[in-house]
């Protein structure tokens, strides 16, 4: 069985890129432009932007974490802001990627994140 991952990002370009090559990967890819569909979705992990229009990413990332029934879900924050590190460590996200971000890097960081070697 495939792992769902859903990406959580404003960034149309960003959704449809990244959901293509991870799909070639073998997961089960699903998007999301302002992360509405999460609880419904229950991925395994989740790609989150850390800025979009009208919710922070961190904001929604505490918000999994603090919830019994979503707390297990793996959540990688991607961000172009300097701070990400500080700020995927402040609301206790499992890992960051920088933007610009290398695909490599995006599934080398998810397979880490399921138990997978690279």
């Amino acid at each position: 069985m495939s792992k769902k991952i859903l990406i959580v990002d404003d960034d149309p370009d960003i959704l449809e890129v990244t959901s293509m090559i991870l799909e070639t990967k073998g997961y089960d890819v699903s998007t999301s432009g302002d992360g509405n569909n999460i609880i419904e979705i229950m991925p395994d992990l989740l790609l989150l932007d850390i800025w979009m229009s009208g919710k922070y990413g961190s904001d929604i990332c505490k918000e999994l974490k603090a919830n019994d029934n979503t707390r297990q879900i793996k959540i990688i924050m991607i961000s172009a802001n300097r701070d990400i590190a500080e700020i995927a460590s402040e609301c206790g996200a499992d890992g960051f990627i920088s933007k610009p971000f290398k695909m490599k890097d995006i599934v080398a960081e998810i397979q880490k994140q399921l138990g997978f070697a690279s």
